[in-house]
């Protein structure tokens, strides 16, 4: 079974459409959702946990309909959105004895722990966290009632560099567990390409692709080459080029390269923004 499979999903608004997206993430598995600003990454976290009505499509999670989960399988789904939203007035410690009553599996043991990992204060009121400390209370908030599927929307925003890498980490230890996958979406595409095992690119409510990490870097590269070579290179291959007064930067697919030109390996985000710019 597949944690999550969304098919044909398409959302209207007067000046944006989610236009028919199609996206599986395996169990095991995590799968980094990468766009822009406005490209559509909460709108589908959004649409996935029915706090708003797509128009068309189907989400299916954890093998239930998102429209008809029943309540045990939703304490199987741990979230966090891009705004994380405790009452001003709580604190941590409060928080804990809140969802004890809320989720059957709370476990105050590891609630704890995990305040202690990421220096969340018990006493400090909600309304006095900076972004960053409120993304981490939500990640532990989230960890803590065993889910089985995460999803996160830009959950390591706000976070310094050595606590998110200490995140992604937890994030990985998460998936150790083969019952266990995220989705997650993020503007920090190096966070996502050292943790995914599956990347999809959202552009302007559109999926450019959705493929194994692996797959993906090992099939592309970066070649820099002449005006005269790029117009011998196979049109079909090139998925983004770059133009400068020296020659031409271009992402292609590796077996297209022409024997004696050097190829650079290419990364998760120049992967990104090299199709984007090919599709505006």
């Amino acid at each position: 079974m597949n944690a999550l499979e969304i098919k044909n999903l398409t959302k209207r608004y007067r000046d944006f459409t989610l236009d028919n997206l199609n996206l599986t993430l395996p169990n095991g598995c995590i799968l980094g959702l990468i766009g822009e600003n406005g490209a559509g990454k909460s709108t589908t976290i959004k649409l996935i946990l029915d706090i708003i009505h797509k128009d068309s499509g189907t989400i299916t999670l954890l093998g239930h309909d998102s429209e008809h989960i029943p309540l045990q399988a939703k304490e199987d789904i741990g979230v966090v959105l891009d705004e994380v939203g405790f009452p001003e007035c709580l604190t941590a410690k409060q928080a804990d004895n809140i969802m004890k009553y809320t989720f059957s599996r709370w476990d105050s043991a590891m609630y704890r722990q995990l305040l202690v990992k990421l220096s969340i204060p018990e006493n400090k009121p909600f309304s006095d966290f900076s972004r960053g400390m409120k993304m981490k209370l939500g990640i532990a908030v989230a960890l803590s009632h065993h889910p089985k599927l995460l999803l996160l929307d830009e959950a390591t925003s706000g976070l310094d560099p050595v606590v998110r890498d200490e995140v992604v980490d937890m994030f990985s230890e998460f998936t150790r567990d083969e019952s266990h996958s995220i989705l997650i979406s993020s503007h920090i595409v190096s966070d996502l390409e050292k943790l995914c095992d599956y990347i999809a690119f959202l552009h302007k409510g559109k999926l450019l692709l959705c493929e194994e990490k692996d797959i993906l870097l090992e099939e592309y590269c970066i070649i820099h080459c002449s005006f005269e070579q790029f117009r011998e290179l196979d049109p079909a291959a090139i998925k983004g080029e770059k133009r400068t007064a020296y020659g031409i930067e271009v992402l292609i697919r590796r077996d297209a390269v022409p024997a004696g030109i050097p190829v650079s390996p290419v990364t998760i985000e120049e992967l990104f923004i090299f199709m984007v710019k090919e599709v505006r």
